[in-house]
């Protein structure tokens, strides 16, 4: 008989941003690199430089960068001869908005890696609206997205960003790979006041 904590997927690596981290995490080439190494596992700069159109001295500047600030760690175990590999030094990233209003270049670093997570949105958006047609019909019904209204206080939204995070952890941690049909997706949460004018 398993033991069934044995059986459960380790906990996700969780990195709280602090201010330093979120002053060098504010960058387009940088997002991206952590993206990918997330996404994608250990790399070297020549690698992730193919993977995301850019130079390989480019890439191990800021991969550099981002290891200063520990988000990211070279990986030894993979090194061979001159090859250094990186790793994400976590799986997730966490932050409240409010954790840099003392901190007016931390603040707006933080803006800016707000707005980067919504032109992602838009972007796998369009990527996918190109290519829908290519999909089974059972795939392009499951993707999309939707919208609710609703009236609430602060610490309701809080709680029901809470259940929904550990829904969607739930789910990650059940899925299998190799389940049949199985591709990897990405699910977004965002909640915003409604505008003005609908108010």
């Amino acid at each position: 008989m398993e033991n069934d904590e044995a059986a459960q997927p380790p906990a996700p690596r969780a990195v709280r941003l602090d201010h330093r981290q979120v002053r060098v995490l504010a960058h387009p080439l940088r997002m991206r690199l952590l993206g990918a190494l997330r996404v994608k596992g250990p790399a070297t700069a020549t690698t992730l430089a193919e993977l995301l159109g850019t130079n390989t001295g480019a890439t191990s500047y800021h991969l550099r960068q981002l290891a200063e600030v520990g988000l990211v760690v070279e990986d030894p175990d993979l090194a061979s001869g001159r090859q250094r590999w990186w790793r994400s030094a976590h799986d997730v990233t966490n932050w409240e908005p409010t954790d840099f209003d003392d901190d007016p270049d931390a603040r707006a670093a933080i803006e800016w890696i707000q707005g980067d997570q919504v032109r992602l949105l838009v972007e796998h958006a369009e990527q996918w609206f190109a290519v829908q047609h290519e999909w089974s019909s059972a795939w392009r019904d499951a993707f999309g997205m939707g919208d609710i209204f609703m009236s609430i206080p602060p610490s309701r939204l809080e709680a029901l960003k809470a259940d929904l995070w550990q829904l969607l952890e739930r789910y990650r941690n059940e899925s299998d790979p190799a389940e049949p049909d199985a591709a990897p997706v990405q699910v977004f949460l965002a909640a915003y006041p409604l505008l003005q004018e609908m108010r």
